[in-house]
């Protein structure tokens, strides 16, 4: 099978019709891809060939992947959308992920860095060397505003507001967001700004803040990279993405004695419950919260 039949036409009818973000819709896309691959190399080269068991065996095969179980619930989303589009359209007559089962999600805490190691990934950068202006006024922001990697690389000069320390991000559907970036990481930003963007900047660039060698937009998966090196950098042994960035930077809030709510607000999250994941906070301080403002244990 050399493409999914009809996985254009139902991207299209994501973009166009339900009118998902870009992002989304690239996702949908991976998943569809990675699943014509692996259907591919079982041999299977017919749509109507897709039945409710080999779908089974796809699914276990992305668990001893390794893949999350939100990824997995992410991947069945896609296939769902997929086969009642296929099925809608007359393309195909039975929905193989009907009865489909995933795995459970659970909510999980994500790895976090203490705000020693992100100073010592903050310090690994060097910029006085090429590009180390660059990445280290991506590292500042992302530590500094708790974006996410999507939202960091479409991130615009007309975003910006800097004289009154606020950036306009746009999340999931194109919501918009108005977070603090503070002054450390407007220093940094403004000094890549100031020098090195215009030097990256060419006859095509466009207002994008974050630049590669050629002058465009830098890729989510050039963000990892950058990222990757610095964290070896610095002899980081943790697992770190710039999702770590976001959760630190939630974490870090919380510890402070910042409230869920406003938390909610600079995260971009619709639901409460979504940043309640975020409150990586030890049992130490939850204790020691509860001594300092609890009416009975001050009295004691």
């Amino acid at each position: 099978m050399d493409k999914l039949p009809y996985a254009d036409a139902f991207l299209a009818h994501l973009k166009l019709e339900r009118t998902l973000s870009a992002n989304t819709v690239e996702s949908y896309g991976f998943d569809l891809e990675r699943l014509r691959s692996w259907l591919s190399r079982r041999g299977i080269a017919a749509l109507d060939a897709v039945s409710r068991e080999v779908l089974s065996e796809y699914v276990v095969t992305l668990f001893d992947l390794g893949f999350a179980a939100t990824s997995i619930q992410r991947t069945l989303s896609a296939l769902r959308g997929y086969f009642a589009f296929v099925i809608a359209e007359g393309w195909a007559a039975a929905d193989p992920t009907e009865l489909l089962e995933g795995p459970k999600t659970a909510r999980y805490l994500p790895d976090v860095l203490s705000v020693d190691e992100i100073e010592k990934i903050l310090e690994a950068a060097d910029t006085a060397a090429p590009l180390g202006l660059r990445d280290r006024a991506i590292l500042e922001t992302l530590y500094a505003t708790g974006m996410r990697v999507s939202e960091l690389a479409a991130f615009t000069l007309e975003q910006m507001m800097l004289q009154d320390g606020f950036v306009r991000v746009f999340g999931k559907g194109s919501k918009e967001r108005l977070v603090p970036i503070g002054a450390t990481a407007m220093r940094w930003l403004g000094e890549y700004l100031d020098t090195e963007r215009m030097k990256l900047s060419r006859p095509h660039t466009d207002s994008t803040v974050f630049l590669n060698a050629r002058g465009r937009r830098l890729s989510r998966m050039g963000i990892w990279k950058i990222i990757r090196k610095y964290v070896t950098k610095a002899g980081i042994k943790k697992e770190v993405s710039p999702h770590t960035f976001r959760h630190s930077f939630a974490t870090h809030l919380l510890e402070g004695g910042a409230d869920l709510r406003s938390v909610q607000e600079m995260l971009g999250h619709a639901n409460i419950v979504t940043t309640e994941i975020y409150t990586h906070v030890d049992r130490e301080y939850l204790k020691e919260v509860h001594r300092s403002f609890h009416p009975r244990c001050k009295k004691q």
